[in-house]
């Protein structure tokens, strides 16, 4: 009998190679099929906020340039849920919105803190929705008067520092009411004014010494940092801010693992920007495929250019880095949850 191995090995060569262009055909099919879902079709982009307000604006804004990066280039029709900061939009997008991919949507950079914190009304689990990416990056800051007496960080633990503040919640009086708490910083803080805009009266005035907020509060105030007077001491958050990216971090003066669970909880919601996410079990090829077209929208230069004479914010924040930031939030302990609910309650 002849050797019959040549044979077989030709013939499991044929095979393997027929396998393989069975199974190239069918990626290509899957992919072309993918493509070609939202031909031809309308996609609902769920706002849940009120028309007007900035993720209104910023989500039509995105929604004009973000047709032309998805296949088929469907329209995107927008519909605001403004009710309840948003929460019946987070709701409606994880139980009742349809799971095929014509429908995604944003809500409060909020909601993944409050739905750790069980928060009653709030009916999601953060960790089961299809990140898909996000716009702006509104950090908070610290800002200290030419003359006062902390000149750096590292001074707030040895001196006092007066800021001003407009209530219990207001943003001017979270960030010192935290940095006293979990870290022993020497903040002052002055209740009664309006907003920022007084308190940097006040400072001019020489009644305080700086004020916390965001950083789009201060942006207004262009000539009095050109000049000097008006100087950034710290960010709140981890990521650097792209426009003073040599401004440090407070996260920089945490000693211990409990002080920096407690701020990135807090501070969290700020990294989320404006977040888009696509219901729960989409399947897999449309959500790569959306998370791509917005990556390529948001880094369009007709995009970025329109967005920069309208002063909008719109920074591309990844998907894997807001997927990321709700793991964070999830490996929060409980009894560090608690704290932050006394801490902190208008995050509830």
């Amino acid at each position: 009998m002849s050797d019959l191995r040549p044979m077989v090995s030709r013939g499991i060569a044929a095979l393997g190679l027929a396998v393989g262009l069975a199974l190239g055909a069918c990626g290509q099919a899957a992919a072309q099929a993918s493509s070609d879902f939202y031909k031809g079709k309308q996609i609902r982009m769920i706002i849940g906020h009120a028309v007007g307000n900035d993720y209104d604006l910023a989500g039509r804004f995105l929604a004009r340039y973000l047709t032309k990066h998805i296949p088929g280039e469907p329209t995107i029709i927008v519909q605001n849920m403004p009710a309840a900061a948003s929460i019946p939009a987070a709701n409606y997008l994880y139980a009742q919105a349809p799971r095929d991919g014509t429908v995604f949507g944003s809500f409060s950079r909020n909601v993944p803190s409050q739905a750790r914190m069980g928060q009653a009304n709030l009916e999601v689990d953060p960790r089961r929705f299809s990140w898909l990416g996000a716009t702006s990056l509104p950090a908070r800051v610290c800002v200290r008067w030419v003359t006062a007496p902390v000149k750096a960080p590292a001074d707030l633990f040895t001196r006092e520092f007066i800021v001003g503040g407009a209530g219990a919640g207001s943003s001017l009086s979270i960030l010192p009411t935290v940095f006293n708490h979990v870290l022993g910083t020497k903040f002052r803080l002055i209740l009664g004014y309006k907003g920022t805009t007084d308190v940097v009266l006040a400072m001019e005035r020489g009644e305080v010494h700086g004020a916390c907020a965001s950083y789009g509060q201060f942006r207004i105030y262009e000539q009095l940092i050109r000049d000097g007077k008006m100087i950034f001491l710290l960010r709140a958050e981890e990521s650097p801010i792209p426009d003073i990216p040599d401004v440090p971090s407070i996260f920089d003066f945490a000693k211990t693992t409990e002080q920096r669970q407690l701020m990135r909880f807090i501070f969290s919601s700020t990294e989320f920007g404006r977040p888009y996410v696509f219901p729960p079990d989409v399947p897999k090829e449309r959500v790569e495929l959306m998370r791509k077209a917005f990556a390529e929208a948001l880094q369009d230069p007709a995009l970025l250019a329109e967005a920069d004479k309208m002063k909008m914010d719109m920074s591309y924040r990844a998907p894997d880095l807001l997927e990321r930031l709700v793991g964070q939030v999830y490996e929060t302990p409980p009894e560090l949850i608690e704290t932050v609910k006394k801490l902190v309650p208008n995050l509830q």
